[in-house]
């Protein structure tokens, strides 16, 4: 790992500073419900099940986490075995960290300014990123590495949803008049879209690339089978 260069971690410490408010408000909502503090407000709905919500910072803080190294291309190729074991922890953990979401979205009572537009939304959301953890696991079982690789960039898109909805919130927090269940659910899907359009625009860059070389490629051969 040391001797990975700088270029190398960017990428994963630029994902992890955009996860650190969700991950240390889980943290601290753990703290919450362990009766370490006062429940702060909107926190009593999960007071009498904790244990879903725990169950989801968990999971979701290490596939957040854990899942922004597996971005490394440096150490993707360098650590391949890291990159295995990583893979089997972060998927249980994706899938756990959707499935415990959904359980939340179902059953929990709906927090202020979350209307059915959001209801919607995380049901899409949630089922979703179990497809495509789903798609990613089937394509790494048939070796087919490219399209494992797209379809964990997407799980993990919508998995680090939060991080992005901590910047996408920025205007509710400072103009409460447009504070409404409409905005909140704007605000959120902004969140995931975001992300999304940003990992379908990596891949888009990789398979014009790749493309692009295959052409270059064969140019190359046709022109020295020419001079030859």
């Amino acid at each position: 790992m040391n001797q990975l260069n700088k270029n190398d971690w960017l990428i994963p410490i630029s994902l992890i500073l955009l996860s650190t408010v969700p991950v240390v408000g889980g943290v601290l909502r753990l703290y919450w419900l362990s009766g370490g503090s006062e429940i702060i407000p909107g926190n009593e709905r999960v007071l009498a099940m904790p244990v879903p919500a725990v169950i989801h910072i968990i999971s979701s803080s290490i596939f957040c986490v854990l899942g922004a190294f597996q971005f490394s291309v440096g150490i993707r190729s360098r650590n391949p075995k890291w990159h295995r074991t990583a893979g089997q922890i972060l998927v249980p953990a994706g899938l756990t960290a959707a499935l415990s979401g959904l359980w939340m979205t179902q059953f929990y009572p709906s927090a202020e300014f979350d209307g059915s537009i959001l209801y919607a939304m995380r049901l899409l959301v949630g089922t979703s990123m179990i497809l495509f953890i789903c798609f990613g696991l089937a394509a790494i079982i048939k070796r087919n590495f490219t399209c494992h690789q797209a379809w964990m960039m997407r799980s993990y898109a919508l998995g680090i949803g939060a991080g992005t909805q901590v910047l996408t919130h920025i205007p509710w927090s400072f103009f409460p008049s447009i504070q409404s269940e409409l905005t909140r659910a704007l605000l959120m899907g902004a969140g995931w879209v975001i992300n999304f359009i940003v990992v379908e625009w990596i891949l888009y860059r990789e398979r014009y690339t790749a493309e692009s070389n295959k052409v270059t490629s064969k140019k190359l051969i046709a022109s020295a089978t020419i001079n030859s």
